[in-house]
């Protein structure tokens, strides 16, 4: 067996980044998961941010346009307005020479402000189980090929993993960038995009359920390696649906994470990935 790659992106000139195998998805071969490139988004955003002294990433959603191909990438920011606690930006991705994704960010200046005792839905709300307690579990997919399933380390909180409702802590097993330290926001990106997948209803043989957006609010800085999702996934007879995810490390409750879904019966005699292999 070949050894996977050492991270989940590698860069010369800190402008295009050759995706590895460690990308790949579940739903196409040579497509990557929608984590890691909005991961990378996110990390080009929180840069462009810190000389403002906006530190705090308050929303991050992704208008996910096209498959974000195996190969390289980039990512354009652009900064629309930037006050005194607030700046609204905007990034572009581009794969494989055509535009991908289109994302919009809150970045926040952080302040300290010390909350009185006492109020409502305080302490924040803790994640079902820590991760220590969690039973180590692995994707459905992880085996078939490298991708995303080997990036990431997954241990079970709460429900069954691929089926339906469920708790997962999610731990980086890989750099996202060759060479760098995976920074907060970008550990909870590659993580929230998962809420579809992890809390699977339909047979991913006999159906898709691919997420047309990300969107990821969050209220405080994350802290450590660990981000639980404790996601559950709604459809309606129309195709669509919807994923939701609170969203924790192991303080407590960091935000939420919601996906619009398309969901589709595969034709016959199409081999796809069973939920429950």
């Amino acid at each position: 067996m070949t050894r996977p790659p050492a991270s989940a992106y590698a860069t010369d000139d800190g402008e295009t980044f050759r995706a590895s195998e460690l990308t790949r998805g579940p739903w196409h071969p040579d497509h990557q998961h929608a984590g890691p490139p909005s991961a990378l988004v996110c990390r080009a955003i929180v840069r462009a941010a810190a000389p403002q002294g906006l530190s705090h990433l308050g929303r991050l959603t992704g208008n996910l346009l096209r498959p974000v191909v195996l190969g390289a990438c980039r990512v354009e920011v652009t900064p629309e307005y930037v006050g005194r606690n607030a700046g609204h930006y905007s990034a572009r991705l581009f794969a494989d020479g055509k535009e991908v994704a289109r994302f919009t960010a809150l970045m926040q200046r952080e302040a300290n402000v010390p909350l009185p005792a006492g109020i409502a839905g305080h302490p924040l709300p803790m994640a079902p189980k820590p991760p220590h307690d969690s039973a180590p579990c692995r994707m459905p997919f992880a085996d078939r090929h490298t991708g995303y399933g080997d990036l990431v380390e997954n241990r079970l909180a709460e429900g069954r993993f691929f089926d339906g409702p469920c708790a997962a802590w999610f731990r980086l097993r890989h750099p996202l960038v060759a060479g760098e330290e995976p920074g907060p926001y970008e550990r909870v990106a590659v993580a929230a995009d998962s809420g579809n997948g992890i809390s699977a209803v339909l047979d991913f043989a006999r159906y898709s359920f691919v997420n047309c957006d990300l969107t990821i609010n969050l209220l405080r800085r994350p802290a450590g390696e660990w981000v639980c999702l404790q996601a559950r996934s709604a459809f309606g007879s129309n195709g669509c649906g919807l994923a939701e995810s609170a969203l924790y490390d192991e303080v407590g409750l960091i935000g939420r994470a919601t996906q619009s879904l398309v969901v589709r019966a595969r034709e016959q005699g199409v081999s796809g990935l069973s939920q429950r292999e």
